[in-house]
């Protein structure tokens, strides 16, 4: 029997662990079902945190603060976008935008143990999230990013001048 060849990121399953958190949260009716995938996430976490000596650091706390605060915005937005009406464009247009914040949010995290990272990025429509009343501008500088990175890039995630693409 072969082994599985692509596994979930740690990033990955922090995002996923936020998302099973948040539903756990807000649809009491399957709170049973989304706190048990919590606990297996938890396990698959604690696994990797073992198995890569994975060290906390500020950047890495940050984005998994940064991730849960986007997922939460991205569940309102979403809410309130299906409800219809005139600003519905406007609210997918901004969902989309914080959506690339938390997959960027998930790079940072990724990049903090050298994992692999999504070199496709949208870029980040600070516009819209400022009409919004959002500035989702954390990691806007790639250098202040890359420098405050203590681990060690898998080379295929970068691009050629070594910086991450987004």
């Amino acid at each position: 029997m072969s082994e599985r060849k692509y596994m979930p990121t740690f990033a990955e399953l922090i995002d996923r662990l936020c998302i099973v958190t948040l539903k756990s949260i807000k649809i009491p009716e399957h709170k049973k079902e989304y706190e048990k995938e919590a606990q297996e996430i938890m396990h698959d976490i604690d696994l990797i945190i073992k198995e890569k000596d994975v060290r906390l650091t500020g950047q890495m706390i940050r984005a998994i603060q940064v991730n849960s605060i986007s997922n939460e915005t991205i569940w309102a937005n979403e809410s309130k976008a299906r409800e219809g009406g005139d600003s519905q464009d406007k609210l997918l247009k901004f969902t989309h935008a914080v959506n690339g914040v938390r997959n960027m949010s998930k790079n940072v995290i990724s990049q903090e143990i050298g994992e692999r990272v999504d070199l496709k990025l949208d870029c980040l429509a600070a516009e819209t999230c400022k009409n919004m009343g959002y500035d989702w501008r954390i990691w806007e500088d790639e250098k202040e990013f890359n420098q405050t990175s203590e681990s060690e890039s898998n080379e295929n995630n970068l691009s050629e001048d070594n910086s991450l693409n987004y």
